[in-house]
Formats: structure tokens, sequence, C-alpha cells
């Protein structure tokens, strides 16, 4: 009977060792960077399941789908006022930057600030439309059927420009939108006139008027 006990007791004490050893292997490898990685992700992920278990189910949905959207930013608005205008540092520039402001000198300089940045849009999005010149000087200086795009272009008067501050206001406006800024005005306006003309355009509609101009774009 007492091999058999001391058979168990040398079981009993080995299981007591192999446990102790195990439990320092355990307690060594608890400073692993290994396992720290292991734990952090598992915080992340739990985070993450609590994130979307807070979620509307059509949210869920959505994100499933691959449906969910984020609006775009609003390009902010410019104040289109004289002080605004006026508070800018002196303009100056390229041919490019020259070119519009002559044809906002000599087509709108009577106009309100709205009215000569409104000029400025049509210009511009003439050269990025279809069917007209790529450049800035070339929609200006563009000929239509026997006339010219811009009246001041063809019209016999001087082009000196003698009013220093609607220069300057030209200038300013005609830097601001090369620069890159919004145009709401028009609603993409790519042809405007005076009030007092009637051309017989064809394919086009009126998207505003603003002050003694009426313009319009070519219908979609």
């Amino acid at each position: 009977m007492r091999l058999p006990l001391c058979r168990t007791l040398a079981s009993l004490a080995l299981c007591v060792l192999t446990g102790a050893a195990f439990a320092d292997v355990m307690v060594s490898q608890s400073n692993s960077p290994t396992l720290a990685m292991g734990a952090e992700f598992s915080f992340l992920l739990g985070a993450e399941h609590s994130t979307l278990n807070a979620l509307p189910q059509a949210d869920l949905t959505a994100l499933a789908k691959g449906d969910v959207q984020t609006e775009a930013p609003k390009a902010e608005a410019l104040p289109y006022s004289e002080d605004w205008l006026a508070s800018l540092p002196a303009a100056k520039g390229d041919a490019q930057w020259e070119c519009l402001r002559s044809a906002l000198y000599f087509e709108a300089r009577g106009e309100t600030i709205q009215g000569q940045f409104a000029v400025a849009e049509v210009i511009l999005n003439r050269r990025d439309a279809a069917g007209f010149p790529k450049t800035v000087c070339g929609v200006v200086k563009q000929d239509g059927t026997g006339t010219c795009a811009f009246s001041f272009m063809c019209d016999g008067l001087s082009d000196q420009m003698r009013d220093k501050a609607a220069v300057d206001r030209a200038g300013k406006i005609a830097r601001v939108m090369l620069d890159g800024a919004p145009r709401p005005l028009t609603a993409g306006a790519t042809f405007f006139h005076t009030h007092d003309v009637n051309p017989k355009w064809r394919n086009l509609i009126k998207t505003t008027s603003i002050g003694a101009h009426l313009f319009y774009r070519t219908i979609l």
C-alpha cells in the first residue's frame, strides 16, 4: 500500500511543480509587447462594436451598402461690398488678369460690385465651357459673326482707362475671380446683355437679372 501512495504523492508533487513552472512562464510573458498590443486591439474592437450598436438600423444598412455620403463643404459667399473690396491689397497680374480687368472696366464699371462680379463670372464661365476659347484673353477678344463678343473691343473708342478708382476696383475683382472665387450669381451664364437691347438669341435661358444686365446660359 505504501508504494501506490508514494506514487500518488509524487504525481501530486509533480503537478504542483509543473503548475508553478507554468505560472512562472505566464508571469514572465505578462510584460510581452505582443500581449500589450493584443489587449489594446481588443479594446479598440470593443469600442467600435459599442459605436456600431448605438447607430440606428438605417445607418447600419447604409454603411453595409456603401451609401453613406458626406456633404461637400459649401463655398463661402463673397461680401460683394465696397468696404470689403477697398480692404483688399492693390491687385496685379499677368496678361489674363489684364484682359479680365479691361473687360470689367469697359463693360461694367457703372454697375454695382455684384454686377461687376457677375460679368466676371460670364467671362470665366465661357473660358471653362465647350465651344469658347480656353483663355480669358481669347474669350474677351473673340469675334462672332461680324461682331465682337465684347463691344469695347470693336467700338472704335479709346481703350484708355482714365477712372483710377474704377480701374482699381476692376483689378481687384479680376484678381479675386482668377484666384478661384465661387461663381454663384449667374447660375452658369455664358451670355449677357443690357436691358435696352433685344438680341435674337436661340437655345438660351435667362438665369438672372443684375443691375443693367440680363444673364443667359445654354439650355441643357
